[in-house]
């Protein structure tokens, strides 16, 4: 019966659907660990920040029209795909004057105002930024209702920054008035370019607010001396419909290395009302990197009862490679006063950091701690750091009995993950006791590609006494491509 009962388990384990492989990133790639790990929190500030939504429109559009076509009776529809045709090709200097026929040929139609934005985006691929901007005062003016009038903002921003930044005075004035904190209404004057149409409630201010934002970034390209006052007014408004505006506001400033930088992060780190807002800065201040910054940080950790704050406050620090951030991460994982959550966080950073300091105070760290979880992140943290002394440990807690079995699981486990020694794991097999942590060396070894560790389950496979070990080591063969496994399995089915 028990022979049947294994040669199902054979048949199953080449039929089974294959079981993908752990794929653990080794230590020195940090970021599919912190994505498994939850960690990655404090980046994803830079989702948050939504920054420079329009000048990244250009990008987002793509290097292609994605207008559908109409119908083929449609007088500008030839046009419209000699146009695209000729710009997904790069030939912008036809496609610009394609896009500008048609709207010329055709002002009434649907697509004409559409056209002049594809127009001056060809013409700014092609350099010819006098006459994108041209076309897109006309767009402005005559096609405020244009799908791509928001683009076509965030394309003249771009343009006049590149223009400013050959001297057009024109430009620079552009930019100096769209970065102000407030766009005062102004008449409409034929000759001058068309002002945006914004309404003044705060849910409808997100175009303004993309226009001021795009501005701001090419005045501090321009003229940073000009640009930081304008930014510093933005930042000291204080209402909660400016929050957004602030949010980029703060990652503009923190392009701009210097003094004044920081003296403006930390303003708003600690004293603007909005939370997302003093996130961005304590994440920029990461950035920063100076002795003032550290001290800041290390207040708002320990001051702050916000949780996300504190985990920005924990990245930042982790950021700044000296030895104070260090130290105050490692005093933070030890206090037992900060919540759990917290204390992982600054435990799992730490670990990013492969320094003998921080492991040897991990390994240490593991003896004072209760919680599992916190436990299991110093184990995580210790298998990134790599190492001969590290390997060591793991391998010493998964052989510890008095360990809580879990505890002796994980560590095996990382241990094999991260490429522990195998003669080391294979001779484990036999000093074993306890069967839960047979199975995890015999998961172990389906993980390696080493022929040691193939070997390894093929014995086990075949000599093993318990049951239920047999029986995984013949579904892990199973998972094989190797056509030893192969040959061992049709042995076991037909004996």
């Amino acid at each position: 019966m028990q022979a049947m009962y294994l040669m199902v388990a054979a048949v199953v384990g080449m039929q089974h659907p294959v079981v993908p492989r752990v794929v653990v990133t080794a230590p020195a790639h940090a970021q599919p660990a912190l994505e498994a790990f939850n960690a990655l929190d404090a980046l994803n500030a830079l989702e948050g920040l939504n920054v420079l939504d329009a000048l990244d429109a250009l990008d987002a559009v793509g290097p292609w029209d994605s207008a559908p076509l109409q119908d083929e009776q449609d007088p500008t529809d030839s046009l419209w795909r000699a146009a695209r045709r000729a710009f997904n090709r790069g030939d912008y200097a036809s496609a610009g004057k394609l896009y500008a026929d048609l709207a010329r040929r055709y002002p009434d139609a649907t697509r004409a105002g559409d056209a002049l934005y594809w127009a001056a985006f060809a013409l700014y691929k092609n350099d010819d930024l006098v006459r994108a901007r041209s076309l897109l005062f006309t767009q402005q003016e005559r096609y405020a209702k244009a799908a791509t009038v928001r683009d076509g903002y965030a394309l003249l921003a771009r343009i006049q920054t590149a223009l400013a930044k050959q001297g057009d005075g024109e430009a620079a004035a552009w930019l100096t008035k769209y970065a102000q904190p407030a766009l005062p209404a102004q008449p409409a004057q034929p000759a001058q370019p068309a002002q945006p149409v914004v309404a003044r409630g705060c849910p409808d201010e997100d175009d303004e607010d993309d226009v001021r934002v795009a501005a701001l970034n090419g005045l501090l390209q321009m003229d940073a001396t000009n640009a930081l006052p304008i930014l510093k007014k933005v930042l000291a408004k204080r209402d909660a419909c400016s929050a957004g505006l602030r949010r980029k506001a703060v990652f503009i400033v923190s392009q701009k290395h210097g003094g004044e930088t920081e003296d403006i992060l930390l303003d708003v780190a600690r004293n603007d009302p909005d939370s997302e807002v003093r996130q961005q800065a304590v994440f920029w201040l990461s950035q920063v990197g100076s002795d003032r910054a550290v001290t800041a940080l290390d207040s708002i950790l320990h001051s702050s009862t916000d949780p996300e704050l504190q985990d920005k406050a924990i990245f930042a620090l982790s950021q700044i490679h000296n030895a104070r951030a260090a130290q105050i991460l490692r005093d933070y994982a030890t206090n037992e006063r900060a919540s759990d959550e917290a204390r992982e966080k600054a435990i799992f950073w730490l670990g990013q950091q492969r320094s003998p300091e921080n492991a040897a105070f991990l390994r240490g760290l593991y003896a004072k701690v209760t919680g599992e979880d916190l436990k299991e992140k110093v184990i995580f943290s210790l298998s990134q750091m790599g190492g001969a002394d590290n390997g060591r440990w793991l391998m010493d807690i998964a052989l510890n009995e008095r360990e809580p079995v879990e505890m002796r699981k994980k560590a095996l486990f990382w241990a094999g993950q991260t490429g522990g020694n195998l003669e080391q794991l294979v001779g484990l097999y036999d000093r074993m006791q306890d069967q839960e942590m047979k199975e995890q060396l015999i998961f172990v070894y389906s993980q390696r590609h080493e022929a040691a560790a193939l070997d390894q389950l093929i014995r086990i496979a075949k000599t093993e006494q318990n049951k239920e070990l047999r029986k995984k080591a013949i579904f892990w063969l199973g998972q094989s491509h190797d056509p030893r496994a192969a040959q061992v399995l049709l042995e076991i089915i037909n004996p």
